[in-house]
């Protein structure tokens, strides 16, 4: 029986382009790809272990031609719209009071406050849930295992109870493995607020 229902934020509610977001990455640093260390670096920065002064800081360090404008406008490219009928469908969750309600992030500073420049209703949408767990505070992140037993463990819930749904299948394989129930949505084709219809075998 599912209690406790999970969600990532990225591609479940609010609309990201991870692969035009990264070609224009690409395109402003003059690189074909992104070394370890650029990797490295925003991993520990969306882990809450990296100030956003110091991250800046590095790419300024790495790309000298570039202004700090010119960079978090490309550290920002990936966030896209929030559809508003998403806000209604976790406000409806939130009222029915059926589940508990936990957002599980991997998120940043940069990407926090762009959000909440842009949506006028994340206020209201960070409400509807019981938890909000985002990765640069709890200084875990995504995929790793740790990040699902520090849910489990702070909040008394079996994993065998949780609903985790994530768009990245990396994730939710560690959530399968320690005993969750997934949905790897595919954002390209699915939608969030068909879980009941999509999971239904789970409900």
């Amino acid at each position: 029986m599912i209690k406790t229902l999970i969600f990532d934020f990225g591609d479940v509610f609010i609309n990201l382009d991870k692969q035009g977001a990264l070609q224009n990455a690409l395109n402003v640093f003059q690189l074909k790809a992104l070394d370890a260390e650029i990797n490295a670096t925003n991993e520990c920065y969306e882990m809450g272990k990296m100030s956003t002064e110091a991250f800046i800081q590095f790419y300024k360090t790495r790309f000298p031609h570039l202004d700090e404008q010119k960079l978090v406008e490309v550290w920002n490219s990936i966030l896209k719209d929030f559809p508003e009928h998403r806000l209604e469908f976790i406000q409806n969750l939130a009222q029915q009071k059926q589940y508990k309600l936990i957002l599980l992030s991997n998120t940043n500073h940069l990407h926090i406050d762009a959000v909440k420049a842009s949506v006028p209703f994340f206020k209201a949408f960070k409400n509807c849930f019981d938890v909000f767990y985002l990765s640069q505070e709890i200084q875990f992140r995504k995929p790793n295992a740790d990040i699902f037993e520090f849910v489990l463990k702070e909040n008394n819930l079996i994993a065998e109870e949780c609903l985790f749904i994530d768009d990245t299948k990396a994730n939710t394989d560690t959530a399968e493995r320690l005993g969750f129930h997934t949905w790897n949505i595919d954002e390209t084709q699915e939608d969030v607020v068909t879980l009941f219809e999509t999971k239904k075998d789970l409900f």
